[in-house]
């Protein structure tokens, strides 16, 4: 009884103890960031619960519905996505393997067998004593780690941050995957537009040979006007051979990021780029780091290795264990009988004295990792404003480059048509008009490429500013338990 009571002191003494923190205060990077992404201003930091922007399917935005059925499928089906959800899965369960060794670990046994000792087994009792006999054994057995350092918490704390952070990864990798699938197919829809011109220009060159092929059999020309419409004609149907073969390759990237077989996949093709270009607003630069869910990434990341400087810490003070084992043994089946019990008490302690400078090293090696946390932080923000404002400038001045593209187009238009009816009528050679159709071509198909590059740029800046997502959807730190201690069901799940 004194040694239970002694164990039971301890036990209430650990719990005292159990508040000792060794992990430094968690101080995130005080960064100056502009009011807006043209002025200045102080930083505001960014706290998981303050934003209430809700997540948005994003794409809707082009007024699409095959791109709209397409990021549906890729959600669903995407292999990529797929394996970083099951990155977050497993941890998910490291941060519940960390968190188990807050609670006392608790077993069972039981035994059952029937000896048989050698007639000439050496120390063996005299002739009376026993060759055969029963031992039957049940026990049962508990062990407890009290955290006075606070080593498993901040081991559970740290485990827990970094399934934050791949919830956040989870979250980057959909939103990376779903931005390249909406650029691929806008490009893909720009490659459609410019078949569609070249079928028309081709139409329209293979007229002009007919007339030079004409005038050149009525000596009315030479044949340099039969030629130069020839390789103007053949160089057009090049030109979209090309183009069906990078639409093919298109389609190809497209399957796969929708989890189809390429080989069985196909996307009906359209004559014009109907696609919408929305109208974004960027917000103020502070609520990028709420937005942005690699940024929330490396901040989990940075308070994970802020709590394991704790873990090394409390590697330096003692490490306490209480266990308790107890049973019932006897040659026959009346286990349950008092005089037939059996039990142990204990506790013990083990004190690093001398091991040749490793608690140090792991203690400099977890101060260097969160130092690098922390830079790791000022680049993904710093990278992120660089994302933003690259994404702002595409869309400001490719939405002025397709205004004045697409006045070039219209005078490269009416250049063809004058030259055009100059050489039907006698009053120009063909240079001109092999000179115009190079030029109306070439000016229409560059208008269709901004236009492209223009929706693409949304894209961009949609990614560049999160896609909806906010630190709001960031799953918490008691929510990265998928199980409770208790909690037995569904323990062995079949991957399907």
């Amino acid at each position: 009884m004194r040694a239970l009571a002694a164990i039971l002191s301890a036990t209430v003494g650990a719990t005292l103890l159990a508040g000792c923190q060794l992990a430094p205060k968690y101080d995130p990077p005080h960064l100056l960031l502009p009011d807006s992404y043209q002025g200045s201003g102080p930083f505001r930091q960014a706290n998981p619960d303050s934003l209430s922007s809700p997540q948005g399917d994003w794409w809707t935005l082009f007024d699409d519905p095959q791109l709209n059925e397409y990021e549906v499928q890729l959600k669903r089906t995407n292999p990529t996505l797929g394996a970083a959800a099951e990155t977050y899965t497993q941890a998910r369960d490291l941060a519940a393997e960390a968190q188990s060794g807050l609670y006392p670990q608790l077993g069972v046994s039981a035994l059952l067998s029937e000896n048989k000792q050698s007639l000439h087994s050496l120390y063996r009792n005299g002739p009376g004593g026993l060759n055969q006999d029963s031992s039957n054994e049940i026990a049962a057995a508990a062990s407890w780690e009290p955290d006075f350092w606070g080593a498993t918490r901040n081991r559970a704390h740290e485990q827990k941050r970094l399934a934050q952070a791949s919830a956040a990864d989870l979250a980057s990798a959909q939103l990376s995957l779903a931005a390249q699938l909406a650029s691929d197919y806008i490009a893909l829809r720009g490659l459609d537009a410019e078949l569609e011109l070249l079928r028309q220009s081709i139409v329209s060159y293979q007229r002009a040979a007919q007339v030079a092929h004409l005038r050149t059999e009525g000596a009315i020309a030479s044949g340099l006007d039969l030629a130069r419409a020839i390789s103007q004609l053949r160089s057009a149907q090049a030109q979209e051979t090309d183009i069906k073969l990078q639409r093919e390759q298109l389609q190809h990237a497209i399957a796969v990021l929708i989890g189809a077989n390429p080989s069985s996949f196909s996307i009906p093709s359209m004559t014009e780029l109907t696609l919408t270009t929305p109208q974004i607003p960027p917000g103020i630069p502070s609520q990028l780091l709420e937005r942005r869910p690699d940024i929330a990434s490396a901040e989990r990341q940075m308070a994970a290795a802020n709590a394991s400087i704790g873990v090394s810490r409390a590697a330096f003070y003692p490490n306490v264990t209480f266990n308790l084992a107890g049973g019932f043994e006897d040659s026959g089946f009346n286990l349950l009988s008092l005089p037939n019990d059996l039990w142990t008490l204990g506790a013990g302690a083990a004190l690093p004295l001398f091991e040749g400078g490793l608690r140090r090293a792991e203690l400099q090696r977890s101060w260097s990792r969160y130092a690098q946390t922390r830079d790791n932080y000022r680049a993904t923000v710093l990278a992120a404003f660089q994302e933003v404002e690259d994404g702002l400038s595409q869309t400001q001045r490719l939405a002025a480059e397709t205004v004045q593209q697409r006045e070039a187009s219209d005078q490269a238009d009416l250049a063809l048509s004058i030259s055009t009816k100059l050489y039907q009528e006698g009053l120009d050679n063909f240079l001109s008009v092999s000179v115009a159709q190079v030029q109306a071509l070439g000016t229409r198909t560059v208008e269709i490429q901004i236009r492209t590059r223009q929706i693409q740029a949304a894209v961009v800046l949609i990614r560049a500013l999160g896609g909806g997502w906010s630190a709001h959807d960031l799953t918490g730190e008691k929510q990265t338990l998928a199980f409770g201690p208790l909690d037995y069901h569904a323990s062995d799940t079949k991957v399907p």
